[in-house]
């Protein structure tokens, strides 16, 4: 069995979990808190088959968000299971829900990394392939972006397997330097964009010139 069909089959087992629940409220069981967890649970199963999928579902930036979220939740539901005395119903969908959501947010957190081709734009991929083209005939790459009195330089080099962005910005307020690293030349090619204003277009024209 595949990876790929392995999260299908357990983003199908969730979703199944799911119709479960909002069939048990319609017929009027479970808790006050059951719609919450169906809530919930209904953006979780969502970004499950995002990753199932490799499919990019809605911004990552709310993944990681939730999936701290089910996992502190999912803690302290069995903390008040252990300390508190709850009626068998209670007991019931907070065990469940504990334990399903600790698996779910582990593998959320992972679909919530940007760093991942997945969360590319069109226009990022085919940036992407142009400098992982221009990478293969250099292992550095310089570009500059001017825009009034703001200048930003971007050294750009790829080692091993990762890619190492080291920005200069320049500015009436004075001068800022920060570097990160990435697995995917696509998540580089929107770091660049966003916090350098820096296309591919300029590594080539600093190329050529």
């Amino acid at each position: 069995m595949t990876l790929k069909r392995a999260y299908c089959l357990l983003a199908a087992f969730y979703s199944l979990l799911l119709v479960i629940g909002i069939v048990a409220v319609l017929m009027g069981g479970g808790t006050p808190l059951a719609a919450v967890y169906l809530v919930v649970g209904f953006f979780a199963v969502l970004g499950l088959w995002g990753t199932s999928l490799q499919r990019s579902v809605m911004s990552p930036r709310m993944w990681r968000p939730l999936a701290v979220a089910l996992a502190v939740g999912g803690v302290a539901q069995l903390v008040v299971i252990a300390l508190v005395p709850v009626s068998s119903v209670t007991l019931t969908w907070m065990l469940i829900s504990s334990i399903f959501a600790l698996l779910l947010a582990m593998v959320l957190y992972h679909y919530g990394n940007r760093d991942q081709p997945l969360w590319a734009t069109e226009e990022e991929r085919n940036a992407a392939s142009r400098l992982r083209a221009m990478f293969h005939q250099q292992t550095a790459l310089t570009a500059i972006h001017r825009e009034g009195e703001r200048e930003n330089h971007a050294n750009v080099f790829k080692v091993g397997n990762e890619y190492e962005a080291n920005i200069t910005r320049h500015s009436p307020e004075g001068q800022e330097a920060f570097s990160e690293r990435f697995h995917h030349p696509e998540s580089l090619v929107f770091f660049l964009e966003k916090f350098a204003c820096i296309s591919v277009n300029d590594f080539q024209r600093s190329t050529s010139s």
